[in-house]
């Protein structure tokens, strides 16, 4: 149908294009929806605490965001979930004994700085949760790397060992390292403990289960696509496939690279955040590629302060979508390369 008047015309990059018929209400409903196995998992495992937790960071961060729009005069954007979500995922990415007032702080941080401060949801550079552990990873490091005893340490190290903040499959591997000690056996029984979740680590991180249930329910739902998943946890596997080739000594087998720390969780709901994530498919593929080489250096580097590097692989490559775009961006519909 012609448009009746010049002001009905719209100005698009390029064509086809169609309506999928989603809102941001429904994208992050289903992204809520799908966390939902992950949070039954941190209940089961850490009980009151992961309860504890999430209550406290999704309703800091729906308070913040209202406050925030409320001081900057703009209408409220707590109806669309978002701050839901970057609750929920914050939640999910801290140790069962962080102290209430240490989540309320990066919950805040969060919503007011990561996200707010550059205009609110589409507009902030960097994923907003995970900006907010890296804060509280800065400013509360020994609360964010404490751990409680767990059953399957006495199946990786023989008994409890002295100390617990680094009380992680990772953690352990990157002290062994450090001090020049052997590595702990990583054998196939304990690949169901690493599977389901029964070990230490962040309250949502760690059943691998329960997060893929959630990571396939938003690929039926389409609400991301397989490219920054695969190639983000391929690149973790042969790059992890090579070092155990090279120096088995000093590694541990690509299975439980795969399966420790935050890697399942940071590529199927960190890593494929729209806002801050290429858009075409060869810059999602570019970007879980950075992402998984970040990830297995920060947690393979001898001298590395942390042994895990998800959560800043990710910020990093936040930082190169504008770049990753720019070198990726798909021909013009009807013009020449």
């Amino acid at each position: 149908m012609k448009p009746e008047s010049p002001t009905e015309l719209y100005i698009v990059s390029s064509s086809p294009h169609t309506h999928s018929g989603e809102s941001v209400e429904r994208i992050m409903l289903d992204v809520v929806i799908a966390l939902i196995p992950a949070f039954l998992a941190a209940c089961w495992f850490f009980r009151l605490e992961a309860v504890r937790l999430t209550a406290v960071c999704v309703g800091t961060c729906l308070l913040t965001e209202w406050l925030c729009r409320k001081a900057m005069r703009r209408a409220s954007t707590l109806s669309d979930s978002s701050a839901v979500i970057t609750g929920l995922l914050l939640a999910f990415n801290v140790p069962p004994s962080l102290p209430s007032w240490m989540a309320v702080a990066g919950s805040v941080f969060a919503i007011a700085i990561a996200k707010q401060v550059f205009g609110g949801l589409g507009y902030n550079p960097f994923n907003p949760a995970l900006m907010g552990r890296a804060f509280m990873l800065i400013s509360f490091t020994g609360a964010m790397t404490t751990w409680s005893q767990s059953p399957w340490l006495q199946k990786v190290a023989g008994s409890a060992p002295d100390a617990v903040t680094t009380a992680t499959p990772l953690g352990i591997v990157k002290e062994a390292l450090k001090a020049g000690q052997p590595l702990p056996v990583f054998d196939t029984s304990l690949l169901p403990d690493f599977f389901f979740g029964n070990m230490n680590g962040c309250i949502g991180e760690t059943s691998a289960l329960a997060l893929l249930i959630g990571a396939a329910y938003l690929l039926y739902r389409k609400v991301i696509s397989w490219h920054i998943p695969a190639a983000y946890l391929l690149t973790v596997l042969v790059y992890a496939a090579a070092l155990r080739a090279v120096s088995p000594a000093t590694s541990i087998p690509p299975l439980f690279h795969l399966l420790s720390g935050g890697l399942i969780l940071g590529a199927f709901f960190m890593a494929t955040d729209m806002v801050t994530t290429p858009l075409t498919r060869r810059g999602m593929l570019v970007f879980g590629v950075g992402c998984g080489v970040i990830t297995m250096l920060i947690r393979t580097v001898k001298t590395g302060a942390y042994p895990e590097g998800v959560s800043f692989a990710i910020l990093i490559m936040n930082a190169f979508t504008p770049l990753i775009n720019r070198a990726t961006r798909n021909r013009v519909f009807g013009t020449k390369k």
